[in-house]
């Protein structure tokens, strides 16, 4: 994640709010873009826009692209602002969160809370009145359940936490359909599917690698409660309903033979890497010699080359 600070503070101290002169402009700035999380914002990104290539069966007019992107990462960077707001006590304790903005002081918790709900009210008012209402409520919806039922009820009470947090970062690609059309049909709720299972399988080899910091703050993640043996006979599954998900569009007649050739090669090299990291979990690997990692990098590049192909598919039909 991107994120900026001015000083190293040691993990466990919740930094208070830094005197001006401490507080440079350009680094303020800085700041506040950190709150937005703007590297899992560009993963929503390359999520929404082939949809809308998809929808338009062709190229969508660019004018609306650029609209439902900003009005995409107004939204999103508001929702990771007020979560970065609510986790600011357990961001303190973990290591791979300790130089966020507001655990340093660069933003005050106030500075912050105001930040979010701004772009809260922002994204909704420009998707509702420069794309259309569905997408504005979509958004909105997407905003609240991750900011709520994900962040505020879920994170810390169950270990099924991602599964259906998840759903707030599915929502984009219904998102995109609708920016285009102003309605829904069954290819966006069959990509908002293959998001749905591929959340789990792309966020559990991440947790798997940092499950110490989740268990310093009592955050339930499956990895911390479960053996990596349950974890991985977990991502198995979840890969495995993913590719044959993502299989779907042709059959229903909305994806030609390049998505589908994609989806075989892409969902095929997933299968095995994910059933490689269940034979180190099963030969009881660990530390580096686990290799969680590889399958989270991997997922990253499935989720681009596949969204990729549905965005070129309609250009070779």
């Amino acid at each position: 994640m991107c994120v900026t600070a001015v000083e190293s503070r040691p993990v466990g101290t919740l930094g208070t709010s830094q005197s001006p002169s401490h507080r440079p402009f350009g680094a303020r700035v800085k700041a506040f873009v950190a709150l937005t999380k703007p590297r899992i914002i560009e993963l929503l990104l390359i999520t929404t826009v082939p949809v809308m290539f998809l929808a338009e069966q062709g190229v969508p007019d660019l004018k609306l692209v650029f609209l439902t992107c900003l009005g995409g990462y107004l939204s999103a960077g508001g929702a990771n602002a007020l979560n970065m707001w609510y986790d600011r006590d357990i961001d303190a304790l973990m290591e791979r969160t300790s130089q966020r903005p507001l655990v340093t002081g660069m933003v005050s918790p106030r500075e912050c809370l105001a930040f979010g709900i701004t772009l809260a009210v922002v994204s909704t008012l420009l998707f509702g009145l420069a794309v259309n209402w569905l997408s504005a409520w979509l958004s909105l919806g997407a905003l609240l359940f991750y900011v709520v039922v994900y962040t505020m009820i879920l994170k810390r009470r169950t270990s099924q936490n991602i599964v259906w947090g998840g759903i707030a970062g599915c929502l984009p690609v219904l998102i995109g359909w609708s920016s285009v059309t102003n309605s829904m049909s069954w290819a966006p709720v069959i990509l908002f599917l293959v998001m749905f299972f591929w959340t789990p399988p792309h966020y559990w080899p991440l947790s798997m690698r940092v499950k110490e910091d989740y268990a310093r703050v009592g955050v339930p993640m499956l990895p911390v409660i479960a053996s990596n043996k349950v974890v991985a006979r977990q991502i198995v599954l979840y890969s495995w309903v993913m590719v044959l998900v993502s299989l779907l569009l042709q059959p229903l007649g909305y994806t030609g033979w390049f998505y589908t050739a994609v989806a075989l090669a892409t969902g095929g090299w997933w299968l095995w890497e994910a059933h490689a990291l269940q034979n180190r979990a099963k030969a009881e690997e660990t530390g580096a010699k686990l290799k969680e990692m590889r399958l989270f990098h991997w997922s990253i590049t499935y989720v681009s080359l596949l969204f990729v192909a549905v965005a070129v598919d309609p250009f070779l039909r």
